[in-house]
């Protein structure tokens, strides 16, 4: 067995005082980088994403539904958009970003990507040819157990896991080290993830 660990979108942008900050977003940060220092040497591969939007279309509205579309946020660039200070701290090496331009809600969606420039739609798309992709970056560490924490449980973190099973990797979601946008919506994802056959449980 080997394991891999996904840090979902710890981002200030979904923080407390985030665009769409989530309530727990900065505790549960605390909470990943506390036990990302507690259980590194568990991990043969530990990888971050985020929202790095520059131009993702209709994802952005000024009368967001909050399903489909939704306020500016995880803005290419801006200082919402990098990594909560609690992770960055960390050093991991593997960066995917993702949504530039189009909406993503799994990780698996993003590129590898570890500068804080706005890559063109060219450079997003001959990454994205050449393969510079989570599920690749996995399969080349011969990982083949996946545990996944971060922001939002109902969003993100759901999809990230979905994709995660779909791809044929053991998922589990530490309950934990991660948080809803709301309890029903997180009582909705948790339903969706059990079944799809993500382990679901806390982290120590």
């Amino acid at each position: 067995m080997t394991r891999a660990l996904i840090i979902v979108d710890v981002q200030p942008t979904f923080c407390e005082g985030g665009e769409l900050g989530v309530n727990g977003g900065n505790a549960v940060a605390e909470r990943i980088a506390d036990y990302v220092r507690a259980h590194r040497g568990e991990y043969a591969y530990i990888a971050t994403t985020q929202d790095w939007h520059i131009v993702p279309g209709d994802h952005f509205s000024a009368h967001p539904d909050f399903v489909d579309s939704w306020p500016q946020h995880g803005v290419a660039g801006t200082a919402n958009a990098q990594l909560h200070p609690a992770i960055a701290a960390l050093n991991v090496a593997h960066h995917f970003k993702k949504g530039q331009y189009a909406a993503a809600y799994s990780g698996f969606e993003g590129i590898e990507d570890n500068s804080d420039r706005q890559q063109s739609r060219a450079e997003v798309r001959i990454a994205t040819e050449e393969g510079h992709t989570l599920v690749n970056a996995l399969r080349k560490a011969e990982v083949t157990d996946v545990d996944v924490v971060g922001i939002a449980e109902s969003h993100c973190v759901k999809e990230t896991a979905l994709d995660a099973v779909k791809f044929g990797f053991h998922v589990r979601v530490f309950t934990d080290l991660t948080v809803p946008v709301s309890p029903e919506l997180g009582e909705q994802a948790r339903s969706e993830m059990i079944a799809a056959g993500v382990t679901l449980e806390p982290s120590r």
